[in-house]
């Protein structure tokens, strides 16, 4: 299987895309990515519909509320800007002390996915901590919640969540297997300070083993916060992936 291009969460640069959405994608482009995964869909669909072709951006993927919600409008979004995977971005993080409430959302995902699927569209999953420092019934909240997914569901492993909340990431994607198809790559101390997370391959993140671990997802790479110039970590970050294998 081909590798596919590195993609970026454009949450990364969210202040940027605020105070320019032109300016921002046109830097973000000519670091080299030609990939990105959306947020904010509902309330930037034209833009990104008007801006990401003029740079040679495509999506990858985007993160969109799923669960409890009108999915009409999210679906004609996704649509009007070409994207065919919608992956819910996160749930309260008390859901994950609970195994009936686990599973309720896996059902409610399941129901989506299936009229998602008739629209074209597949929808996945990402996680934060909560899911992985919760155990139920012997396993992560993640993995409970994964058993109970239907194999349509992909899931988007963000790999720093799942190393701070206690479970290595590089195990967890060997056990998930092929039901990865997203992973976030990003790097840092392992704290929950989101101003401590770094380029990808200078913080204290098995990066190398993760990669290895998903050879198949689409790469990722996300900042949640940094402390200087979040494109300087970007290109950094695209540096250090492309000289370890990956490709822009």
């Amino acid at each position: 299987m081909e590798a596919t291009p590195l993609s970026v969460q454009l949450y990364t640069i969210r202040r940027a895309l605020a105070a320019d959405p032109a300016a921002a994608l046109e830097r973000l482009a000519g670091l080299g990515f030609t990939t990105a995964e959306l947020f904010g869909l509902l309330d930037h669909a034209a833009t990104y519909a008007a801006l990401l072709p003029r740079f040679g951006l495509t999506p990858s993927s985007t993160h969109a509320k799923l669960l409890g919600q009108d999915l009409v409008p999210v679906i004609q979004a996704a649509k009007a800007v070409g994207v065919t995977t919608i992956i819910e971005p996160s749930t309260p993080t008390e859901l994950w002390n609970d195994s009936d409430a686990v599973v309720d959302a896996a059902e409610q995902l399941n129901q989506i996915a299936q009229i998602a699927a008739d629209e074209g569209i597949t929808v996945g999953y990402h996680n934060h901590w909560g899911e992985l420092e919760s155990a139920l019934d012997g396993t992560s909240g993640l993995e409970a919640f994964a058993d109970n997914l239907d194999p349509s569901v992909v899931l988007e492993v963000d790999t720093y969540w799942a190393e701070v909340g206690g479970v290595p990431a590089v195990g967890l994607l060997e056990r998930l297997g092929d039901r990865v198809r997203f992973i976030h790559v990003k790097d840092g101390d392992l704290s929950r300070d989101d101003t401590k997370q770094v380029a990808v391959g200078s913080g204290g993140m098995p990066v190398r083993e993760i990669l290895a671990a998903a050879p198949h997802a689409v790469r990722v790479v996300e900042l949640d916060d940094f402390d200087g110039d979040v494109f300087d970590a970007l290109a950094a970050s695209a540096d250090w992936l492309t000289a370890n294998g990956e490709r822009l």
